[in-house]
Order: C-alpha cells, then sequence, then structure tokens
C-alpha cells in the first residue's frame, strides 16, 4: 500500500477576480512521478504553491506525513546576490565533504559546470542564476521535489541530464515528483502520472503525456464534451505520438488499441511530397546558400546567442559581400549549408553555441564576417525571434486594429479562415480583441507573434524558440497550423517535442561548425556525452578534482550492484508476466494488456544491461 506523503483537504483559494480551486482534495504518495498540465493561467503555479505551503488557502489544509522534506523551485529565485555560485550551492560544507559526494559532483556537472564558481549571483544572467537555483535545490535531501517550468533556460543537453537525474534520484515506489512544464517531452519521459489542471478542478491522468493524450481523447469522445475541432486536434496529436519516432512509440504507456481505433481514419500529420511540391512552386530552385559562412562578434561581451544590433533585411536581395573580419569572439566558421524548397530543420546547440546568430545569417539580420550568405530572388523571410521585435511598433494598439490591417484570409488544410478565426485556432478569446498588445500576457504576444508573421505569406520561415510562454495546448495548435504550412521551415529550440514533430531532420552546431545528424535528437545527445568524456576535472570545480577518481570508483561499484538487483526484480518480473500470459490465453483483451506490460518489462530489463555494461566499463576504466 502506497504511502502519502502530502495530503491537501477542501482546498479553497481566489484572487479578487477569480477562484481558482473550491473544495480540492488530493495527495502526494510515496513513488508519485506527477506532471502537471493546463492552460496558462488556469492554476498550475498555484497548485504548487499550495502543496508546498507557499500559498495560503482561504480554507482547507495541507498536511504532511511527519519528517516529510519537501524541496521547492519555483519560477523566480530568492537567491542572495552578494553569496558566490559555489556557496549557494553547497553552503558552509566542509570541501573535502560534497567533493567527495558523486551526487553533488553529478549535479555540478550536470547544470553548472560552465558557471564560474567563485562569480557572485548577482553577476549572472538570468539563465545562470535558474540553473544555480536548481543545483543548490538538487543537491539536498528530499522526500518530495516540486518543479515549476525546471527546463526554462537549460538547453537539450540539460533537459536530458535532468530528465534521467529525476528518474534515478529516488527508488522506484520511493520519493514523490511534481513538475509544472511545457515540455512534453520531458513529462513523458519522467512521470508517470499527470494532472490537468482546469476549471477549478485537478482531473488525474495515468501516465505521461502521450498516455494523457489518448485518455482525454477517450474522455471527449465518450463525453462529447469538447467541439468538434479541438476533438480532432487532439486525435492528430494522439496520431503524431503513434506514428512519430521509434523511441516515442515502443513505449507502451497507453493500449495500443485503442490508439490504433482512434486514429484509424486520421489522415497523416502532413504530406511531405505534396509540401515540397507547393514549396517548389512559391520559392524557386535556390533559397538560402551559405559558403564558408563565419561570424566574429567584434565585441567580447556579446557572445553566443546575443545578437548585435541587426543590419535592414532586403527581402529577395540576392547575396551579400561579408563585412570586414574584427577581432573578437569566433562564433561559427566555415558553415557551408544549401537550404532547399520545402526543407524542414530543426537547429540544435548548447546555450551560446551560435544557433541565433546563425539564423541572424540566414535572415540577413547579421552580416558574415567570412564567406558570403546567398538569398534567391523569390524568397520572403519570416522570422519569430526571441525578443517579440515584431510587436515593438504596436503596442498601444488593440489586437484588432492590428488584425483589421492584415489580409482578409487564410488558408489551413483547405479552409479559408479569417484572421480573427486564425486568432481564435491559436487559443484566443474574443475579448481579447480589445486587448492592447503591450498588455497581452507572453504567451499570447507569442501567438499573435506567430500570426502575423504567417499573415504576412512568407516562403520561408524561421523560429527562435517558439514555444517560449506558450502552453502544451497552444503548442498543438501551433503544430497543427504549421504541419500545413507549405514552405521551408527553420527551427531553433529546446523543445525536443517540438523539433521531432515538424522538422524532418536536424542539424547541430558543435565547436562552431554545422554538422547533420542523421539519428535526430538522441545522435546530438551522443555526440555531447562524448565531447564531455574528456578528463573528468574539466567539469568539477578545482577543489573537488584530487578526490574524484577514487570517489568515482566507489560510485560506480555501489551503481552496479544496484543495477544487478533491479536486473533480477525485473527478469523474474518478466516470469511472472509469462505465467501469467499463460493462464489468460483465451481472454483477448487481458491478454492484450499483459503483452503491453511485458513489452514495457522487457525494455527496461534491457535498458537495465545497458546500464550495468556502461557501469562495468567505467569501472574498468577507474581501476
Amino acid at each position: 500500500m502506497a504511502i502519502p506523503l502530502v495530503v491537501a483537504e477542501a482546498l479553497h483559494l481566489e484572487y479578487p477576480t477569480k477562484v481558482v480551486f473550491d473544495q480540492l482534495t488530493l495527495g502526494v504518495e510515496e513513488g508519485d512521478r506527477i506532471g502537471i498540465v493546463g492552460r496558462n493561467g488556469d492554476g498550475k503555479s498555484s497548485l504548487l504553491g499550495l502543496l508546498s505551503n507557499l500559498v495560503k488557502p482561504q480554507s482547507g489544509r495541507v498536511i504532511r506525513r511527519g519528517g516529510v522534506r519537501f524541496g521547492v523551485l519555483s519560477q523566480g529565485d530568492d537567491l542572495d546576490p552578494g553569496a558566490t555560485v559555489g556557496h549557494t550551492i553547497v553552503g558552509d560544507r566542509p570541501e573535502h565533504e560534497w567533493a567527495g559526494d558523486p551526487a553533488i559532483r553529478d549535479v555540478i556537472a550536470g547544470l553548472v559546470a560552465d558557471v564560474p564558481w567563485d562569480a557572485a549571483v548577482g553577476e549572472l544572467s538570468g539563465g545562470q542564476r535558474r540553473r544555480v537555483a536548481l543545483a543548490a535545490l538538487l543537491v539536498g535531501e528530499w522526500d518530495v521535489i516540486a518543479l515549476d517550468e525546471p527546463t526554462n533556460h537549460l538547453d537539450v543537453e540539460g533537459i536530458a541530464w535532468l530528465a534521467e537525474h529525476l528518474k534515478n534520484r529516488w527508488t522506484r515506489t520511493a520519493g514523490g515528483l511534481l513538475v509544472v512544464t511545457h515540455d512534453r517531452w520531458f513529462l513523458d519521459e519522467v512521470c508517470t502520472e499527470t494532472w490537468e489542471v482546469h476549471d477549478g478542478i485537478v482531473e488525474p491522468f495515468e501516465g505521461g503525456y502521450a498516455a494523457y493524450v489518448l485518455q482525454r481523447v477517450e474522455r471527449d469522445r465518450i463525453a462529447a464534451a469538447t467541439e468538434a475541432k479541438r476533438q480532432n486536434l487532439l486525435r492528430k496529436e494522439l496520431a503524431w505520438l503513434r506514428r512519430g519516432p521509434p523511441a516515442r512509440t515502443s513505449k507502451p504507456k497507453f493500449r495500443i488499441d485503442a490508439a490504433n481505433v482512434l486514429i484509424e481514419d486520421v489522415p497523416p500529420i502532413r504530406n511531405p511530397l505534396e509540401l515540397q511540391r507547393l514549396a517548389v512552386a512559391r520559392l524557386g530552385k535556390d533559397v538560402v546558400d551559405l559558403e564558408e559562412a563565419g561570424f566574429t562578434y567584434a565585441d567580447p561581451a556579446r557572445l553566443g546567442d546575443r545578437q548585435p544590433s541587426p543590419v535592414p533585411r532586403g527581402v529577395g536581395s540576392g547575396h551579400q559581400e561579408p563585412s570586414p573580419v574584427s577581432q573578437g569572439t569566433e562564433v561559427l566558421r566555415q558553415i557551408t549549408w544549401r537550404i532547399a524548397p520545402g526543407e524542414r530543420t530543426g537547429i540544435l546547440g548548447a546555450n551560446g553555441s551560435g544557433k541565433s546568430t546563425l539564423l541572424g545569417l540566414i535572415s540577413g539580420d547579421l552580416k558574415p564576417t567570412r564567406g558570403r550568405v546567398k538569398r534567391g530572388k523569390t524568397v520572403r523571410l519570416g522570422l519569430l525571434d526571441q525578443q517579440f521585435s515584431q510587436l515593438a511598433e504596436i503596442g498601444d494598439d488593440l489586437v484588432r486594429e492590428v488584425l483589421a490591417r492584415t489580409r482578409t484570409t487564410f488558408t489551413v488544410d483547405g479552409r479559408d479562415l479569417t484572421p480573427a478565426q486564425l486568432l481564435e485556432r491559436l487559443g484566443f478569446a474574443r475579448e481579447h480583441l480589445s486587448t492592447r498588445v503591450a498588455e497581452l500576457s507572453g504567451g499570447q504576444k507569442r501567438r499573435l507573434q506567430l500570426l502575423l508573421l504567417l499573415l504576412d505569406e512568407p516562403n520561408v520561415i524561421a523560429l527562435d524558440e517558439p514555444t517560449n510562454d506558450v502552453d502544451a495546448e497552444m503548442l498543438a495548435a501551433m503544430e497543427d497550423l504549421l504541419d500545413s504550412w507549405p514552405g521551408t521551415l527553420l527551427v531553433v529550440s529546446h523543445d525536443r517535442y517540438l523539433l521531432e514533430r515538424v522538422t524532418d531532420q536536424q542539424y547541430a552546431i558543435l565547436d562552431g561548425g554545422l554538422r547533420h545528424l542523421p539519428g535526430g535528437v538522441d545522435e546530438y545527445l551522443a555526440l555531447r556525452r562524448q565531447a564531455a568524456a574528456a578528463p573528468a576535472e574539466t567539469a568539477t570545480p578545482r577543489a573537488a578534482r584530487p578526490s574524484a577518481n577514487a570517489a568515482a570508483a566507489r560510485q560506480a561499484r555501489k551503481d552496479l550492484t544496484r543495477v544487478e538487483n533491479q536486473l533480477e526484480k525485473a527478469s523474474a518480473a518478466i516470469e511472472k508476466l509469462h505465467h501469467a500470459m499463460t493462464r489468460h490465453a483465451a481472454d483477448y483483451e487481458k491478454l492484450t494488456s499483459l503483452q503491453a506490460e511485458l513489452t514495457a518489462a522487457e525494455a527496461h530489463h534491457a535498458a537495465l544491461e545497458t546500464q550495468w555494461l556502461d557501469l562495468a566499463e567505467a569501472l574498468e576504466a577507474t581501476g
């Protein structure tokens, strides 16, 4: 029987203009890994605040089991700006104590290896502060951890590290995790239960994001509680989950037979050949060619993706002559890339590696300091940047005034939609039409920005972190629009789910160069791990290095023993399932359920075997 860690009883929370929860009762038990989803503003962060006692309800109570340690990462931080990074993370603990702890070293290497250990917190960027706050939390000992948007400011590699850390932090039946995030890959990777916050209630679903989508489709279909267009969108999302990358479909977190019935009449997400044919008709054969292109920032303070003042963009302006090379920091070098009509490409890279700079070269906002960039005469490029620059001049205008100045219709999936209908499809209510652009929320601004970009009829779209401030439901709507858009699409994002959904190939910026990734995001992560396999001391603060090798050997032996025990249990579980399938050979429904469990158990066993081999090699390497 599961042991409760935190229980909320009859909670009532309201603000002056809204009742958030009324008579809300729920609990977190040992072994729970809960993802919290819902539209922006529906109360996800408030729920975390209530359970962690950071928000006080007007009535009801939150009870913790005696001695339960509850750690919280909020969206803001209360870090001391005068403290050093090292002191913020490990406090006053003696150096030999934390430096000899492999768990602490792993957190430091995974989150803040590139952050100066002796720097003051007040001198850090917002992203660095966020990672320091997360590291300071994770080095502690907690029975329950609540994370509010933990993947913000993490790159794909950091998100993968965090997912692995949380999966291995406790044994399967110990600890409790609550996480609010818009990162759907992360939800599917880490969570075994999903809570949807909507209409003042919290509705539980089994499994991660994929299972949640299936159950929502079934719920909506049976109850007929939602309009047809929303249901169809979810069915399309489900079709993607079932037909998408093999790594996703191999996770039997939902009933395969039910999923197949629901999507049997759903057309493919997109027709690549048809979209490419339309793209060639609109674009011609020449899009953008980068030839031995490089970029060096003259000001050493401007690194990575922080761009200098842009030069005016000339749509269809042919090629650009390179500007003189100046002394500074080289971000990109010798990049040769011929972008084809209809190409749908995701661009990966660590924070500061030059992804936004690459988009700047492609768009014409930046001139290469070496080589050249040549654009086709028919290219009309639309860039969605991170700074909402497209909205800067219309901040005082009402949304309906902005839409009145745009084209009258826009075709999606063969239907003509007005700008207002398209905006509604992106999650705007009619009352938002009378709101000034500057008063919109971050997510609403992002959706309006995308809408205006599409209405401008570009034939090449470049999106720079388009998922910022957008909830999972609106991400699905955004992806639905991009699925049917016939043109060349370039996407820079740390959102792995989005990249796999809307692009057909991926490239990575590694050491200033551009590399094609036939193996997608998994290949990128493998390349980054190889790069990090250089001497271990480079990823660890200097004070931690003397004892690192011995400590690593001790930890490898402990981990090897732990995995061996898990392998024994996994083998026993597989054998038990085989016996059960024999007993229920005549019960088709039960047999299908058992087969799904068996597939999951075998996948788990295979993953443990791979982990055991890696640990054995690591132990041998440490002597």
